[in-house]
């Protein structure tokens, strides 16, 4: 797995502070940004993510690059609705020998293992011999249209790869450029920084709250699962019953 951050706005710390400093006063835009000194900056982004004013964050966005995880990943990620995303597409990439994710707990099984990887050399050879027969076929439909040989075949196998993608598994390795605003990512951190998140999208999120704290750290230094980020486990009688642990955990930045 590798996250990385590809980009993010300039001066993420001013700018929340800016237009948080055009709410709470009378200066002009041309003005907001006129004493806020680094110490300002950090005293007064601190007194917003105390007090939850988070609206002004959404003025700030980050943008990530993540691959190496599962579409089992892939599809929570993208529940979060308040970002955009995008992705390796199976309808135009060939996935021929397509790379895979083993969770931890099958690989410290060796029986476990070979079964899954098993499973996994059996659907790839049922794929690329579903997409070829797609693909022959698709093919001599368009040369039967006319289409040279060469735009045919191109064609063909698009649209083999379409159907042929199916059979694919949650397992499949995928890519995904993910951005989202500030506001989004506290958010996304509560839900998915939480023990009872699952495994791969629970990396995911602390790999991304680190970089974030690199790049910002006076607005991500509460940052974290619910327990950190509010003081509460919203998981009632689920809960990982280790708030006390989480919290020790983050305040030392552990992730």
């Amino acid at each position: 797995m590798n996250v990385t951050l590809l980009a993010h706005t300039p001066d993420p710390e001013k700018i929340a502070a800016s237009a948080a400093k055009l709410c709470y006063s009378s200066s002009g835009i041309d003005s907001i940004m006129e004493g806020l000194t680094e110490e300002k900056t950090a005293d007064f982004i601190d007194m917003l993510v105390s007090v939850g004013h988070e609206s002004v964050m959404e003025h700030v966005s980050f943008t990530f690059g993540i691959e190496g995880i599962s579409r089992a990943c892939s599809h929570q990620l993208v529940r979060h609705r308040i970002a955009s995303y995008s992705q390796k597409s199976q309808r135009y990439v060939n996935e021929n020998g397509f790379d895979y994710i083993i969770p931890p707990e099958i690989e410290k099984i060796p029986e476990a293992k070979a079964e899954f990887e098993r499973a996994i050399e059996n659907i790839t050879e049922s794929y690329e011999k579903i997409a070829d027969l797609l693909t022959e076929s698709h093919k001599k439909e368009f040369e039967e249209q006319g289409v040279d040989e060469r735009s045919a075949a191109s064609k063909a196998r698009k649209l083999a790869n379409e159907d042929a993608r199916f059979i694919l598994p949650n397992a499949c390795e995928t890519k995904i450029v993910v951005t989202m605003n500030v506001r989004s990512l506290f958010n996304f951190f509560c839900h998915r920084c939480c023990n009872r998140a699952q495994w791969e999208i629970r990396v995911v999120a602390n790999e991304m709250l680190k970089l974030c704290l690199d790049a910002a750290p006076n607005i991500f230094k509460y940052a974290g699962p619910s327990c950190v980020a509010t003081g509460k486990c919203p998981e009632g009688k689920m809960s990982c019953g280790k708030m006390k642990e989480v919290k020790e955990y983050f305040a030392n930045r552990g992730i």
